[in-house]
């Protein structure tokens, strides 16, 4: 059985350590815990939260107008249409160029051929030599 070993320490050594984190001795709560032999890595968090000034502890912090919730669910709705939108846009861009590749297949042309007419016409297969045309 392992004996576990409770440190405790005094308020001034605390405070000591808080203020000199506070006053910018150490670049960060780990550096002061080691230089401090302290091994409880929330130990000084939790003294920060007591003693310091609160500067030190990472907060999110949120403003909002009371309509803003209203427009944020607004906006997400939007997106969701507009991402819809783009999948139907981007399956239909593939049906199209899959038509493409079977017609120039049909009319035995190159797909990047009949992309890059220069009259910007389409040329159809020559019509059978009835006359008509």
């Amino acid at each position: 059985m392992r004996i576990r070993l409770i440190r405790r320490y005094s308020e001034c050594f605390k405070r000591q350590v808080v203020d000199e984190l506070e006053d910018g001795r150490f670049a960060s709560i780990t550096q002061a815990r080691l230089h401090h032999g302290i091994a409880g890595t929330t130990t000084v968090q939790r003294w920060i939260k007591h003693y310091g000034r609160d500067h030190l502890q990472a907060k999110v912090v949120r403003v909002e107008k009371p309509d803003e919730q209203d427009r944020i669910r607004e906006y997400k709705k939007r997106i969701a249409q507009l991402e819809q939108a783009l999948g139907k846009t981007q399956a239909e861009n593939v049906l199209n160029a899959t038509f493409l590749k079977l017609a120039c297949e049909q009319l035995g042309q190159e797909v990047e051929s009949f992309k890059k007419k220069s009259d910007g016409r389409r040329s159809m297969p020559p019509e059978s030599s009835n006359g008509v045309g």
